[in-house]
């Protein structure tokens, strides 16, 4: 169970990721910003709520630049999530992108590492 203080430790992390990924995405640096939210994805994992509303994003994003393949894809995500998350089947790591499989289990980066381990004590 996260606290409080983990949830909003995670929230923040979350916002900071979008906020990076908005900036990008204004840029025209689409890599960027699909990084961004590849990082808020692995982030908001052990929140449904944040999790589901980072697909949102990643659906929109996929809309706004033409990628049909991925908007399929996170159509089929926002309905795996909650499948995943009461059955307790997040895989860590997973960048929640439509060209990696929705259950692979994925390396974290020692910065989010250091982000997740705080928001679950």
């Amino acid at each position: 169970m996260i606290s409080d203080e983990g949830r909003s430790t995670l929230q923040h992390a979350v916002s900071d990721e979008r906020a990076r990924h908005r900036a990008a995405a204004a840029m025209g640096d689409t890599s960027a910003a699909w990084r961004a939210l590849e990082r808020a994805h692995i982030l908001s994992q052990p929140l449904l709520g944040l999790h589901m509303g980072v697909h949102g994003s990643m659906l929109r994003y996929a809309l706004r630049t033409l990628d049909p393949v991925e908007a399929i894809g996170q159509l089929i995500r926002l309905l795996l999530a909650p499948i995943g998350a009461l059955a307790g089947r997040i895989p860590a790591g997973n960048t929640g992108r439509a060209k990696v499989n929705a259950f692979a289990q994925m390396p974290v980066s020692d910065d989010l590492r250091a982000i997740i381990e705080r928001s679950s004590r």
